[in-house]
């Protein structure tokens, strides 16, 4: 091997020359380089070099050059493998790299020892011929560091049929001879091996071929080539699994099984083949879903009896085709019910509610209203429901509902029935503080429309009078009317207001007139009552206090006290205006329990009350003004009265008329 390649050495140096000849004669810068090279990591590796230039240009101080890896540019500044100017490298190239070739002799060949997989990557050359006279070549040659050796594969291995397998070592390093081992090949069947060194431009590779005949059974097992270097610690290793193409041996199917409409199942097929086999699922000639792989699975989502029958897959790699079949019956909830459209009817009519359906078992079919049971519950596949002299009761949803021991469908319609409209008991006129408070109230379909009429007017929607007001409000089939008359109308013999009020409802279907009847509330009477009562207490706490100041008067001028006879009135009425303040006083206190009072009132009832406070401030100028109306009667003298009038001043008794 040693001498091989000294040989080739030989026959390099013996070809230099000739192509220097040929390239001086092009004046080009050029350069030669394997574009490709490879080495074993830790060991070395030689890159062949001849580079050429311009014969016109003359070396200045003799011919340089430079190693860069990476990059070409100085001015990208990429690492110096090698510099004959200097030692200056890299770090990772210091002590690794020589320049086996002469630069005189345009001959450029580098050196590099234990190399490692960093430096696997592009090398380029540079030439330093002095001056200006420098040129970094764009050829380049890339080294791939290996830390394990190549084998070649061949792209299919097919069962019972003969296989090679090659495996490459890189033999770049003239200090190391390389050689190879087959691992693992005593299960193989009369395994033979041969061992070949190979050549392309000037990189060199040991190889060793293995010779056998796979069987399905040696599929995934491994295969291995050792490459180690005599008298060193060097061993390099690589395994490979085995990939047998074989037909497919078994096909597996789910056994046959009943499913239930609407619900889902899975038919699962596993082919044993090398490659995976195109598994495709089959239901009579028509092929549902298709797979290259080595299991497939066909999914059927809201089974209908439809898909009952036989189920067949299919597995075919391109090496041979097997199949298997499975029977899937099909059991079904009840079909969703066919009933009446929706309709809109009469009062009065009827109707014929049909429904029919498939199921298996037979289903039963019951009738719901609005979610409640009507009519029976029949055990067929058509069921029919009567309804005689439909009323407004009558009006919603229908659904008829189908069911069996394997699920339940349902179908639903409205029913609308429309009918004249008709008065509602809430329907009155109420005394309230401003009038009279006129509500009607009607329901119908079409919902019905409400008017007003007064004995001198005919009230429509939106119009107004000055005294009422109308308003109107609409809720589903409920119309709502309401008027508030401003006067509360004449008195009749039992002293309460006389209402003329006329409400009138209409529709589609019909009209109808009724004059509304007058209602006292209670809470309105109650009000009146209390009222009273509360101006009766205020009068009297009045009384009191005109008879309390009179009393404190008298006090104040050393009179003894007197219940019912006066000394003077004309003085008495004066001490009355002088405490006026203090009986305002009182009777604004009083005024304020009748606002609570109404306030009270308003809460209750959700009317403005209609007590008036007795005793304010304009009663009081009437209180005096009547006591000035009152006549002295049968004066006569008190035997020892002291005050500030004459000895025989005169006293007269009070008595109201």
């Amino acid at each position: 091997m040693f001498q091989h390649r000294v040989e080739t050495m030989w026959c390099l140096e013996l070809l230099l020359p000739l192509l220097l000849i040929i390239n001086d004669a092009r004046c080009q810068w050029n350069v030669w380089v394997p574009r490709d090279i490879s080495a074993m990591t830790n060991s070395c590796v030689v890159i062949p070099c001849t580079f050429m230039y311009p014969s016109g240009i003359r070396p200045y101080r003799g011919t340089h050059g430079i190693w860069y890896f990476g990059q070409p540019y100085p001015q990208l500044f990429p690492p110096v493998v090698f510099k004959s100017r200097t030692d200056v490298v890299h770090e990772s190239y210091k002590g690794r790299t020589k320049l086996l070739g002469d630069l005189n002799q345009r001959n450029c060949t580098l050196l590099i020892n234990n190399i490692g997989a960093e430096h696997s990557g592009k090398y380029y050359f540079r030439a330093d011929l002095g001056g200006a006279n420098m040129y970094t070549y764009p050829d380049f040659s890339e080294l791939k560091v290996l830390d394990q050796p190549n084998i070649d594969i061949p792209e299919e291995i097919v069962s019972d049929v003969s296989l090679e397998l090659t495996c490459y070592a890189p033999d770049n390093c003239p200090e190391m001879t390389p050689e190879i081992q087959w691992m693992y090949i005593d299960y193989l069947p009369d395994p033979e091996i041969s061992s070949d060194f190979l050549e392309d431009g000037n990189t060199a590779v040991l190889s060793s071929t293995l010779t056998f005949t796979p069987r399905p059974m040696h599929n995934g097992q491994l295969l291995g080539c050792r490459v180690y270097y005599p008298n060193t610690t060097l061993v390099y290793e690589r395994l490979i699994s085995l990939d047998i193409k074989y037909s497919p041996r078994s096909v597996w199917v789910n056994v046959s099984s009943e499913v239930m409409e609407g619900s889902s199942v899975m038919l699962h097929c596993e082919v044993d083949s090398n490659p995976p086999s195109r598994i495709s699922w089959m239901f009579g000639d028509q092929e549902l879903l298709w797979d290259t792989a080595s299991n497939v699975s066909l999914s059927l989502d809201d089974v209908t009896p439809a898909q009952e029958g036989i189920y067949t897959c299919y597995g075919d790699n391109g090496y041979g085709i097997m199949n298997t079949s499975l029977y899937l019956a099909v059991n079904y909830p009840p079909r969703e019910p066919v009933v009446n459209d929706s309709m809109t009817i009469l009062e009065g009519s009827t109707l014929a509610l049909h429904c029919s359906t498939q199921g298996s078992p037979a289903p039963t079919l019951t009738w719901l209203k609005d979610g409640e049971l009507v009519g029976t519950i029949t055990a067929d596949e058509l069921s029919v429901l009567e309804i005689v002299e439909v009323t407004p009761q009558g009006d919603g949803q229908y659904r008829c509902l189908a069911e069996n021991e394997h699920g339940r469908a349902s179908s639903s319609f409205n029913i609308t029935v429309e009918y004249a409209p008709v008065l509602l008991e809430e329907s009155k006129c109420t005394v309230v503080r401003e009038g009279v408070q006129c509500v009607c109230i009607a329901t119908g379909n079409p919902e019905p429309t409400i008017e007003f009429y007064l004995p001198d007017v005919n009230v429509t929607i939106n119009e107004t009078d000055g005294r009422y007001n109308f308003y109107t409000h609409t809720d589903g089939h409920t119309s709502t009317g309401m008027i508030k008359l401003r006067e509360k109308g004449e008195r009749v013999d039992n002293g309460g207001p006389a209402v003329n009020v006329h409400c009138s409802f209409f529709n589609t279907y019909g009209r109808e007139s009724v004059q509304l009847e007058l209602q006292q509330e209670k809470k309105y009477m109650m009000a009146v009552i209390v009222g009273t009562i509360g101006g009766v207490a205020v009068i009297a706490f009045i009384i009191a206090a005109v008879r309390y100041v009179g009393h404190n008067n008298k006090k104040e001028n050393g009179t003894p006290r007197q219940d019912v006879v006066l000394e003077n009135p004309a003085l008495y009425y004066s001490a009355v205006k002088k405490d006026k303040q203090n009986l305002r006083k009182k009777v604004l206190k009083t005024e304020l329990l009748g606002s609570k009072f109404n306030s009270i009132l308003e809460e209750t009832t959700g009317e403005d009350g209609d007590y008036q406070p007795v005793g304010s401030l304009a009663g009081l100028e009437r209180q005096e003004l009547n006591y000035a109306a009152l006549e002295f009667i049968g004066a006569r003298s008190r035997e020892g009265a002291s005050g500030r009038g004459d000895d025989d001043s005169n006293y007269t008794e009070i008595k109201a008329k």
